[in-house]
């Protein structure tokens, strides 16, 4: 079994008890697999991301911003509760990490932080496997935003995507996310 590690960062200055930011880390979507269900925006089809189409993409993920919408339900681009700032390919998962507004937003900081959400402590695979032992108590997932998609053919049932550009990404409830097996975690 061969592990390939992609990651990129944005340094950010450390400052002891700052109110308004919470870390977060999650994994916000899978590579080179077809999602649970469509994506807003797929017009019905399920999507696959390439893993070349993720590297080259991994870039544009720094920077953007994370948002949510009240219900937790879709996404909302212009409601952005925190700030990603690193981004890594670990295996088949794409981990970010960032900030969330926590002072802004205590509401989605809460609702991130509520007991059964939080993941146990360790190697980012057997976290991963841990928290699809424990995806019928985590409620909450992440969802990926791209402009500039390159779809291998727009006929087939399953879109292939060969090239993207992230523009941000969602906090959703994992029934809604495209993706059921994503996560998102205080830390």
């Amino acid at each position: 079994m061969g592990l390939s590690l992609e990651s990129m960062a944005i340094a950010m200055p450390t400052v002891q008890g700052h109110p308004n930011r919470a870390g977060f880390r999650g994994v916000l979507t899978i590579v080179d697999v077809a999602s649970d269900k469509s994506p807003a925006g797929a017009r019905g089809h399920r999507v696959l991301l390439t893993r070349r189409a993720a590297e080259a993409a991994i870039s544009s993920l720094m920077g953007m911003g994370l948002d949510y919408s009240p219900a937790l339900d879709r996404h909302d681009a212009r409601r952005k509760i925190g700030v990603i700032t690193r981004a890594e390919i670990v295996g088949r998962v794409i981990e970010v990490g960032g900030f969330l507004y926590a002072r802004d937003f205590p509401e989605i900081v809460a609702e991130i932080g509520k007991p059964g959400r939080a993941g146990a402590s360790g190697s980012v695979e057997a976290e991963n496997a841990d928290r699809k032992v424990r995806s019928s108590r985590a409620g909450l997932g992440m969802s990926y935003e791209i402009t500039d998609a390159l779809v291998e053919d727009i006929t087939a049932s399953v879109w292939v995507l060969n090239r993207v550009t992230f523009t941000g990404a969602a906090v959703l409830r994992r029934d809604k996310a495209a993706y059921r097996s994503t996560w998102i975690e205080l830390g």
